[in-house]
C-alpha cells in the first residue's frame, strides 16, 4: 500500500487487510509502529507494476504454505503407519516434525546395540576438541559429524521440555545451579539434553513404552 493510503485506513481495516487472523501482542505493536510512520513517510509511488509484483509474490508464498501442508500431511501418514510413532508423540518438545524427523533417522531401533553408537548417527557424540591446546586443557565437544537437521530438531525439542514441561524444567535447573554465570552454560545444558532426548527416544522406540519421568534417569 502507498503510505498515504495506509494513514487514511482506521488502524481496525488496517489490520484486517493485512494480518487477518489471530494476532500477538508484538504483532500488533509492529503495526501500530507502521501505521504511525506512514502519516510522516515520503514514502514511494506504488505502480501497477509493484501491484503485480506483490500479488505474485503473496500467490507464490501462499503456494508453498498449501505444498508445506500437503507434505506434511504425506509425512504423518506414512509415519502413524510404524507403531513406534505414537510413542514418539508421548516425549516432551517432541510434535509430528520432530518425531518424523527422528523416526526416519533411527528407522530400525535394534540396528544400535548402544546408545552411543545412536549419538554418533546423529554428531552428538563428544570428542576432543584441542585446538592447539595440551592434552590435559582438552575441552570435549559434540562432533557435529552426523545429521544436521537432526540435531536441529532435537535442540528445539530441548528448548521446549526445558521450558515447558515440569520434569524436564526441573531436570535443567538441577544442571544450572551453581554455574549460571558460565558464558553459553544454557546452550551447553539444551545440547546435552538434545542428546538424552535422542537416547530416550531410542529406548522408547525399542520398548514400544510412553514416555515417563523415570526417562530422564536413562544415560
Amino acid at each position: 500500500m502507498d503510505p498515504s493510503v495506509i494513514a487514511g485506513l482506521a488502524y481496525e481495516e488496517f489490520v484486517r487487510l493485512v494480518a487477518p487472523g489471530r494476532r500477538a501482542l508484538r504483532q500488533h505493536e509492529r503495526l501500530r509502529a507502521i501505521r504511525q510512520r506512514a502519516s510522516a513517510s515520503v514514502g514511494c509511488e506504488v505502480g501497477e507494476a509493484v501491484r503485480f509484483e506483490a500479488k505474485v509474490m503473496v500467490e507464490g508464498l501462499r503456494q508453498i504454505r498449501e505444498a508445506l501442508g500437503e507434505t506434511d500431511e504425506k509425512i504423518t501418514d506414512l509415519c502413524v503407519q510404524f507403531p513406534e510413532y505414537e510413542y514418539l508423540l508421548t516425549i516432551p518438545g517432541f510434535g509430528p516434525d520432530i518425531s518424523s524427523k527422528v523416526l526416519g533417522a533411527l528407522g530400525d531401533p535394534f540396528r544400535f546395540e548402544r546408545g552411543t553408537q545412536v549419538l554418533k548417527m546423529a554428531g552428538l557424540d563428544l570428542v576432543a576438541d584441542r585446538s592447539g591446546k595440551r592434552s590435559d586443557s582438552v575441552v570435549p565437544v559434540i562432533s557435529k559429524n552426523g545429521k544436521t537437521d537432526l540435531r536441529y530438531a532435537l535442540y528445539q525439542a530441548a528448548m521446549i521440555a526445558s521450558s515447558r514441561d515440569r520434569e524436564f524444567i526441573i531436570w535443567f535447573t538441577n544442571r544450572l545451579r551453581g554455574r549460571q554465570r558460565e558464558k553459553g552454560i544454557k546452550t551447553r545444558m539444551r545440547v546435552k539434553l538434545s542428546a538424552k532426548l535422542l537416547v530416550i527416544a531410542w529406548t522408547i522406540m525399542k520398548k514400544k513404552e510412553r514416555f515417563n519421568p523415570d526417562c530422564l534417569r536413562i544415560e
